[in-house]
């Protein structure tokens, strides 16, 4: 499927950037992979969690999503959530829009975007949440850990099939500084590379 053209000239690009990516965790994202492919007939649901889903959950959970679609991946349902729901952080969002994804913001103290990234498909509604909040899959999902502090505070996610620890820096760091638009485009692309890959391995494993 095509996406948006920006976003679409950027999937493109982050496709051609996977040597880039360390082969341990070319490992994890082999495991993705597989358990996607293990699980297309039946559907598909991955769960992406960080301490406060407002960063790094959200942004692995739109690309997911972005990148089933792009390479024809049907049944593929992504989801985010925290060990606490606070809100998707406005220098994240602004970030995958300079990306090429179409976001609209409704208002509200914890708002519930509409996130899009092809002509076809409908919207993601991306808000903060808990994992484990009624809006995400109780059972039969793979829980996706994006940040070290989630990793290590869960070691049980209940009703997961699979725990993967995908852990990214917090471009939060960078808040406020001269370097917050580029830590936060460099977390986009890092993550879209990765999510990518995994989405090219599991249409290989499937001759897609």
């Amino acid at each position: 499927m095509r996406l948006f053209p920006q976003l679409n000239a950027l999937t493109e690009a982050l496709l051609q950037e996977m040597p880039q990516i360390p082969e341990e965790r070319q490992a994890i994202l082999q495991r993705l992979a597989g358990y996607i492919a293990w699980q297309q007939g039946g559907g598909v649901q991955l769960n992406f969690i960080c301490t406060h889903n407002s960063r790094r959950s959200h942004i692995a959970q739109i690309w997911a999503a972005a990148g089933a679609a792009y390479f024809g991946i049907s049944g593929v349902q992504t989801y985010s959530g925290g060990t606490e729901a606070t809100a998707f952080n406005p220098r994240a969002v602004a970030a995958l829009r300079r990306a090429g994804f179409q976001i609209h913001n409704p208002g509200g103290e914890n708002p519930h975007y509409q996130v899009a990234f092809a002509e076809t498909q409908a919207p993601l509604i991306c808000y903060s949440k808990t994992f484990d909040a009624p809006a995400n899959p109780q059972s039969g999902f793979a829980a996706i850990m994006t940040c070290s502090d989630a990793d290590e505070n869960c070691p049980f996610i209940p009703g997961a099939d699979l725990r993967l620890p995908l852990t990214y820096d917090d471009p939060k760091a960078a808040d406020d500084t001269p370097e917050e638009t580029a830590r936060y485009d460099e977390r986009v692309r890092q993550i879209g590379r990765e999510i990518l890959h995994a989405m090219q391995l599991t249409a290989q494993k499937l001759q897609i």
